[in-house]
């Protein structure tokens, strides 16, 4: 198998507008770090694979869609993932999916394309090894402050072998840092440790990992880092601030744990003689509903207008409800915003931080979903699947819960992306459409829609 990396730089002008917040005070206003699109491709002598990923808020369809038409003239099929900043441009994030705004359709289309060639033409002989593990203090289920900050983080490691035409670049004097061309991280936890009222570009803990990394590894080692399936993990409950000291600390983390699984017996992901194949299928999702139905989440219309769209606070004039409104179940029965209001009053007024923000997450959740009881027609997404050698990947649309990709176990080594190739939003499990928290109330899909996902998944794994 030949392996290789490439980059290109994903620069953002001053003034243009980001993405990720809802009450973000301005467009971009500096840089803290560059943002960039990465790829890897693998070629088995006949196919060719490649894995992009983009220091973006989301990928949406138009965009897939034109990458990979692009990747399929070099003979490529082409994952674009994004690495989910919300400290980039705005690229369309609207949960159910939207148009990729100009100019960065054309701008993204022509750095991945970049990214790409650059992987191909980088391509050496080179081993998988993939390990797994547990990362601790970095990410957590963000709507469940008691939540153990413990997820699955799973670095594949890429080593030089021998080529016909070159020296054993692994021979017994070189050291493991020499044998190895890169490493690819799946990080499943929202790289958002940046406050909305941050106007700095920047790829966030993404990028930041990324340096950690380069700072451990050296300079000719590359490394992909891509968000995995963390639709409710965040750094909510680990962060101890919103700077980049402290993206430095969590990223320092993560890079020390990376390296402590380099060092752990591996599993083979793929060698010499390993193949390529990959599968995609199509799924409508049922549409979720304000109005009506089991699995919906309906408005009282009497005070939804009463949201400050510039900030967190919500004006309540019909004053406080009797109603808690965390009881019961968001899918049958009509979210209150005035409850909820009173909620976050509540929680502020007893100077619990943490409280607070969970309350002013649910009316986050209320202000940022479109009105769904207009849509017509289900939502399209793809699945995608492939093999290369022994290691198992899958690529979800949007955001969904870690335990979706959890439930995905093909035996073998296996990752699973989040953030590729489309946007539907949110995709909570079933179970979770029983509370009323912020991904609930915003998703677009009805409940059982990550549960198809993943079935989805392990039957494309199956047939390949």
């Amino acid at each position: 198998m030949r392996v290789g990396h490439g980059r290109a730089n994903l620069p953002v002008p001053d003034n243009t507008p980001m993405g990720g917040y809802l009450d973000r005070p301005g467009p971009s206003a500096g840089l803290l770090d560059p943002l960039s699109v990465d790829a890897i491709t693998w070629f088995d002598g006949e196919r060719r694979f490649a894995l992009a990923t983009a220091d973006i808020i989301c990928v949406n369809e138009d965009l897939a869609h034109r990458v990979r038409s692009d990747a399929r003239s070099l003979g490529c099929e082409l994952w674009l993932a994004a690495s989910h900043t919300h400290s980039g441009p705005e690229t369309g994030c609207v949960p159910g999916g939207g148009p990729t705004p100009a100019p960065w359709l054309d701008r993204l289309t022509e750095a991945v394309g970049t990214a790409v060639q650059r992987a191909i033409e980088d391509e050496h002989r080179c081993d998988g090894e993939a390990h797994h593990g547990e990362l601790h203090g970095v990410g957590a289920d963000r709507s469940r402050p008691s939540a153990p900050a413990v997820v699955p983080l799973t670095v594949i490691a890429v080593r030089h072998t021998a080529d016909e035409d070159e020296r054993l670049v692994g021979c017994d004097e070189a050291s493991e840092n020499e044998q190895l061309a890169g490493v690819l991280v799946v990080l499943p936890v929202h790289p958002t440790v940046l406050p909305a009222a941050s106007r700095l570009v920047s790829a966030d803990l993404v990028g930041a990992v990324r340096r950690a990394l380069h700072a451990r590894l050296g300079p000719d080692v590359w490394a992909l880092v891509a968000t995995g399936a963390a639709g409710d993990i965040s750094t909510r409950h680990t962060r101890r601030g919103q700077d980049a000291a402290e993206l430095n600390r969590l990223a320092a983390i993560v890079a020390d744990r990376c390296l402590e699984l380099l060092r752990e017996p591996p599993a083979r992901a793929w060698s010499a003689g390993s193949g390529i194949a990959w599968a995609a299928q199509r799924l409508e999702l049922a549409p979720a509903r304000l109005d009506e139905g089991p699995g919906s989440v309906p408005v009282d219309r009497a005070v939804e207008s009463v949201g400050d769209q510039a900030g967190d606070r919500v004006r309540d004039p019909i004053g406080d409800r009797a109603v808690d409104p965390i009881e019961g179940s968001a899918g049958d029965r009509a979210v209150d915003l005035a409850a909820l209001a009173a909620d976050l009053r509540a929680a502020e007024a007893s100077g619990d931080p943490v409280a607070a923000r969970l309350a002013r997450s649910r009316l986050e959740g209320v202000r940022a979903r479109p009105d769904r009881s207009g849509r017509e027609g289900p939502i399209g997404v793809h699945v995608h699947a492939a093999r290369l050698g022994e290691l198992s990947v899958v690529g979800l649309p949007g955001e969904p819960f870690l335990a979706v990709a959890e439930s995905i176990t093909p035996g073998g080594p296996v990752m699973v992306l989040g953030y590729v190739n489309g946007y539907p939003g949110y995709l909570p499990t079933a179970e979770a459409y029983g509370r009323t928290e912020y991904e609930v109330l915003v998703s677009q899909v009805a409940p059982g829609s990550a549960e198809a996902l993943a079935g989805a998944a392990r039957q494309l794994l199956e047939d390949l």
